[in-house]
């Protein structure tokens, strides 16, 4: 960013009301500038860890550079996230301070456990300018601060993000990317697969708190010195259409809902989306219906991308790629990303395996925080195993075959079944659960429960709805069950674990039957 004319448009933001706004690149340096020289002086150093919540705005792109600055390791965090997800970062990661937008600070304030490590809480002023009690304000932190601000010497290795993600069983892992992770990705990403040129508008539709914001929407934007268009309102498939055309957007990324819906409408002729040069979905695999509309409707062809928390890009249709129907794509990197058997052997072409990437590579994730086990016990010889399984054809185009384990991935969210059956197991009617994921037509899989109640309880629309309230009050609610069936009794192995590949072929087949 240091290296972009100082007069050229960073970003570009749209409110909800059709507020706008716009920041240079010097405007953009100067603010960070001043924000890292105010949190200095409260006393946060390199090597501390920070969470930050807040929503797309131009602010979070601030203090993601003032935090990058001063080597503070930054743990992006959704709006989304209630008291109890919060708690665990807060305390797992031993934070020394969070900041949230002041419309989230009550979530934070319901946190009843001890959090020795935070002392500081700072509130990101909301439009109106409102700040909760006990929070300290960030423009008071960088009032009256200069416009200059030497970084912090960081090493390739040294911690720069902490993402957690979900996992199966138990809480969140943490995931350490480096400072060198950064330069890695830019260079993979935001080139071979975006194909972001310096005097391109793109827009990238993820939001703050996700890794995927990270990956396109601040690095690759504002690491290739283009403009970046901030949205934010609510999805709605029309209206993105008219920002494509108004905003003149060169490259967009967004996720296979939005693209599904997008073009589930219809009407996509009736948009001039002729400065459109670059169109990426990544999260899921894109249905082939929605690239085959986006291609005769409107000429544009969606190219596909895979990737991880733990990594960056790694399989996908990279630019000027020849398009093979139903496929993932080809590998970053010859060599980088093979399928592997259990023994961690490449397999022939045609073989189903698990995807793995070697473990050499730059944008490969250090660890898991605090469990330096976990990263080896998904080791297999050289590479590091993905959890997704897929084939690859003698061209060397990758075929996507399902997960390896109990993950849902829901419109692009990353979700752990353990985070939701936690939830429903604090229900007073709830004896036990599984939560498995069903394939959605437009989400392309939604978070179904199989719930079995206590004898006192009966199933009923009233209590499904209760249930998804519940769920929605104990975590993030992009997590609820939009399926809840109840049932007398769980499949489980001799053992007495519940076997949710059972369940999860079970939604299979009534899928296709429907």
């Amino acid at each position: 960013m240091e290296n972009h004319p100082s007069d050229k448009v960073a970003l570009k933001w749209l409110g909800v009301e059709e507020e706008y706004a716009e920041i240079t690149y010097g405007e953009l340096r100067r603010q960070v500038n001043r924000l890292a020289s105010g949190l200095k002086e409260l006393g946060l150093e390199k090597g501390d860890r920070v969470l930050v919540m807040v929503p797309r705005r131009i602010i979070a792109y601030v203090i993601y550079m003032a935090c990058l600055k001063m080597g503070v390791a930054i743990i992006p965090s959704s709006e989304m996230l209630r008291a109890k997800d919060l708690s665990y970062r807060l305390q797992h990661s031993e934070a020394s301070a969070i900041l949230a937008w002041s419309d989230l600070t009550g979530e934070v304030d319901k946190i009843q456990e001890e959090l020795p490590a935070l002392k500081h809480r700072i509130a990101v002023p909301a439009l109106n300018g409102g700040q909760a009690e006990g929070w300290l304000g960030l423009q008071a932190l960088m009032d009256g601060q200069p416009d200059t601000f030497t970084a912090e010497v960081t090493h390739r290795d040294d911690l720069a993000i902490l993402a957690y993600t979900s996992g199966t069983t138990g809480n969140p892992k943490g995931v350490m990317h480096s400072h060198g992770w950064g330069y890695a990705h830019l260079r993979i990403a935001s080139t071979l697969w975006l194909d972001i040129h310096p005097d391109d508008t793109v827009w990238a539709t993820a939001a703050p708190g996700w890794q995927k914001w990270i990956w396109s929407p601040f690095l690759s934007v504002l690491g290739r010195g283009a403009t970046g268009f901030v949205y934010s309102g609510s999805f709605h498939p029309q209206r993105y259409l008219e920002l494509i055309q108004e905003y003149g957007i060169q490259v967009l990324c967004c996720t296979p809902t939005e693209y599904r819906l997008m073009a589930k409408g219809g009407g996509l002729e009736q948009f001039d989306l002729s400065k459109l040069r670059s169109a990426v979905s990544a999260g899921e695999p894109l249905n082939q219906q929605v690239i085959d509309i986006f291609r005769s409707q409107a000429g544009i062809m969606i190219r596909d991308g895979y990737g991880q928390t733990e990594s960056t890009l790694l399989i996908g249709v990279l630019k000027d790629a020849d398009l093979r129907v139903g496929s993932m794509g080809m590998s970053i990197a010859p060599g980088l990303v093979e399928i592997v058997d259990d023994e961690g052997l490449p397999v022939a072409p045609g073989v189903v395996g698990d995807i793995a990437v070697r473990l050499d590579m730059p944008a490969l994730f250090h660890g898991y925080y605090k469990d330096p086990g976990r990263k080896q016990a998904s080791q297999r010889g050289d590479y590091f195993v993905t959890g997704d399984r897929a084939r690859r054809d003698e061209d060397g185009y990758f075929w996507f075959e399902g997960r390896g384990d109990d993950i849902i991935i829901s419109s692009g969210y990353t979700i752990g079944p353990f985070e939701v059956e936690e939830a429903l197991m604090k229900h007073a009617a709830v004896k036990e659960c599984a939560v498995v994921a069903s394939p959605d037509e437009i989400r392309g899989h939604v978070v179904k429960a199989f719930v079995v109640l206590r004898e006192d309880a009966a199933g009923s629309p009233e209590l499904v709805k209760e249930l998804q309230q519940h769920v929605k009050e104990w975590t993030a609610p992009y997590k609820y069950p939009r399926k809840i069936e109840f049932v007398s009794d769980l499949p489980k192995t001799t053992s007495g674990k519940i076997r949710r590949v059972e369940l999860r072929e079970q939604e299979k087949g009534q899928t296709k039957q429907n």
